[in-house]
């Protein structure tokens, strides 16, 4: 992995739900190029924190640094530069893969979009089933999409919030291979996971949310085996 600076820097970020202190001064950094996997126990804050990074929830407080710049609220920047794939699909069921892909092209005003639409529709597979409306597709299908949606504007930053949930063995296969390129490629990649063996697959370095708080970073460089991973995550959780 290149070491090419800082792409996201986020700096004491706390969240308040109500009452309740759900984020608490998180400061983890995203460096460019390279696959971010934060894991933790259900109840931990990674869909808050996830939520607050990509812009769909304001922070309480802390501040939020893209590529060496503050980013304020409600920034289109931000939108412009990062692509997120959350729980909705944010896709349109009567319509086809190509007009979903070209709907949103037109959002960022994309230049040679039908020519990248295809690219991308071949890339995840889906390019024999182009003109079809995507209401009879599948969980996978939809997922494919959805990825093919975020790729669209070739974001400096990808945000991937249990993205191989539902997934069968080919799709989670695809998706990776996906991922990896887009990182050789200088895409800095951030995802949410508890999937240890897609992660332990897939990031270049893994941080432990627990509480709200993010409690250890460790790096997977070689050697690093899955039960060793899972040994250090286990600790950490129990000790913190």
């Amino acid at each position: 992995m290149k070491e090419l600076g800082t792409m996201l820097e986020l700096k004491k970020m706390t969240k308040m739900l109500g009452d309740k202190l759900v984020l608490r001064n998180i400061t983890l950094s995203l460096e460019k190029g390279e696959i971010l996997a934060v894991i933790g126990p259900n109840g931990a804050g990674k869909s808050t924190f996830f939520k607050c990074t990509v812009g769909l929830l304001q922070p309480t407080s802390g501040e939020i640094f893209l590529d060496g710049e503050l980013v304020k609220k409600n920034s289109s920047q931000v939108k412009q530069r990062i692509g997120f794939l959350g729980h909705e699909s944010f896709l349109y069921n009567n319509l086809s893969p190509l007009e979903n892909l070209k709907f949103y092209g037109k959002l960022y005003k994309m230049k040679n979009l039908e020519r990248k639409a295809t690219e991308l529709l071949k890339e995840v597979g889906l390019y024999l089933f182009r003109d079809m409306p995507i209401r009879s597709f599948s969980r996978g299908m939809m997922q494919r999409l959805a990825i093919a949606r975020v790729l669209l504007p070739d974001p400096d930053i990808l945000m991937l919030d249990e993205p191989h949930t539902g997934l069968d063995q080919e799709a989670v296969s695809l998706l990776n291979t996906i991922i990896k390129n887009k990182r050789d490629s200088g895409t800095s990649i951030l995802i949410i996971s508890h999937d240890f063996e897609q992660v332990h697959a897939l990031a270049d370095r893994v941080a432990v949310l627990r509480k709200g708080k993010i409690v250890s970073t460790r790096s997977l460089g070689e050697g690093v085996s899955l039960a060793e991973m899972k040994a250090w995550y286990e600790a950490e959780v129990k000790s913190s």
